[in-house]
């Protein structure tokens, strides 16, 4: 089932990406005079076609496979056009024109991604508070002099109100200089400012979460560790452990988080373990042995079990808040992430590209479709954030300057406004082999990163 709704929402979040994304192209030709022949969402079979009534007769087709789309323009290099009708073609047209036309594609994008974020704000989303915790022993935090419960105000000037806003700002502030200061109010109420220094500290090296390199961590005030799935024939499924099980002890030491539970598994690889949980009024002790495996080079030790956390009303009342604003504060804020996330997402292509950063970054399909599925399951401002995400980065690929995208034709432009004239036919089919093969490897590495977190 889960599998299914991840499908589901990954091609209805495609189809209205890639629909927003061509829209852009349509409406900016229409709008500029030129004859869209065609209009279409998805390839394969059209499942439904349109076509309007006025003088242009444009066609408009939903196909069945929605993963891409595009905008037919009258065009003299794809097909015979009347003389009463040249002055509408697209190639035709001033470079000006055609520049605002593949331009309006990626704009929209990022139109949606503010539009979608402020709407957010608006909304109103649940949020945590900034409160540091389980900070590893000698990391850079440590060494820092971060404590549980700091509560982070801002990085380096930039205010902070939420765990999410912590962890962007964070790794945007490493990205222009590693040397980060930290104002944080300390849990007896003093502001101080920490320096962290991140210049050794490699947070794109892997595609491990970047934060926990930190050394810092998520306070979380006591709460009740339930077992939320599990995975059949692992060693919680063999134990007799059950989904809504409530975890009392482990070896009579009482369970009073997840992250407890988690690490003391982790320190007794293939050990006998006692674990006390509560089900349907009654307790019984169970008795599982975690097993090591080796993962990616790494030993890794897993029981096969998904955990959920059960606050106490006062915990929820001190760890979490409803975060919105009204609508030119939250269309301030949509610009500003989408800005702020465009801007990031081209240095980590930076890093990529001259290897500060690891290619296993780099997420497909199956990834996508995966959040996609679990931010659906969440509810609609989750799936609302990460098309808004998604939206953004579709932008950002697009403007590239790679011959096959949008912005590889943009640059064809600004070459054709230098030197007064068009590129040759040559240059442009030596450029759309180039950018094939770009993309295509891009898409078979990121495929393979996929397979590979699939398997893991």
């Amino acid at each position: 089932m889960t599998i299914l709704i991840s499908i589901i929402s990954f091609l209805v979040a495609i189809a209205i990406l890639v629909g927003i994304h061509e829209f852009g192209h349509f409406w900016v030709a229409r709008k500029l005079g030129i004859k869209i022949i065609r209009f279409a969402i998805g390839f394969g079979k059209p499942i439904w076609t349109y076509k309007s009534k006025d003088k242009d007769a444009t066609e408009y087709v939903l196909a069945a496979i929605p993963m891409g789309g595009y905008v037919k323009m009258l065009d003299e290099r794809e097909g015979d056009v009347k003389e009463e009708e040249k002055h509408r073609a697209f190639n035709t047209q001033p470079v000006w024109k055609r520049f605002l036309v593949v331009l309006a594609g990626p704009m929209f994008n990022f139109f949606f991604a503010i539009a979608a974020f402020a709407a957010i704000q608006m909304m109103g989303v649940e949020s945590i508070k900034p409160y540091l915790g389980n900070i590893q022993q000698g990391s850079v935090a440590a060494q820092a002099g971060f404590q549980d419960r700091d509560l982070v105000t801002a990085i380096n000037d930039v205010e902070t109100n939420s765990m999410q806003q912590v962890r962007l700002t964070l790794l945007n502030e490493y990205l222009k200089n590693p040397n980060l200061n930290i104002q944080v109010t300390t849990d007896s109420g003093s502001q101080t400012i920490r320096k962290l220094d991140l210049s050794e500290t490699l947070l794109l090296s892997d595609e491990k979460d970047y934060f926990s390199k930190t050394g810092m961590g998520f306070w979380q005030p006591p709460h009740t560790t339930i077992i939320n799935s599990i995975l059949p024939d692992k060693p919680a499924d063999k134990a007799g452990l059950k989904a809504n099980d409530e975890v009392v002890s482990i070896d009579g030491n009482v369970v009073s988080s997840t992250q407890y539970f988690s690490e003391y598994i982790k320190a007794r690889p293939d050990k006998p373990l006692n674990i006390t949980v509560k089900r349907n009024g009654s307790t019984q002790t169970l008795t599982m042995t975690p097993k090591s495996t080796e993962i990616e080079g790494e030993q890794r030790v897993l029981i096969g079990v998904g955990l959920a956390r059960k606050f106490d009303e006062e915990a929820v009342k001190e760890l979490f808040f409803i975060k919105e604003a009204p609508f030119l504060e939250a269309m301030k804020t949509g610009v500003v992430e989408t800005w702020d996330m465009s801007i990031m997402t081209l240095k980590v292509m930076g890093r990529l590209i001259t290897g500060e950063a690891s290619l296993k970054n780099i997420s497909g399909p199956i990834t996508i479709a995966n959040y996609a599925g679990k931010s659906a399951l969440i509810g609609f401002s989750a799936f609302l954030t990460l098309l808004a995400i998604v939206s953004l980065s579709l932008g950002v690929l697009n403007l590239l300057p790679i011959p096959m995208l949008d912005g590889g034709h943009l640059l064809y432009y600004v070459i054709e406004l230098v030197k007064g004239s068009p590129v040759s036919e040559r240059v442009e089919a030596v450029g759309m082999r180039i950018g094939m093969s770009v993309v295509g490897l891009l898409m078979v590495v990121a495929l393979y990163n996929d397979i590979g977190r699939l398997i893991s």
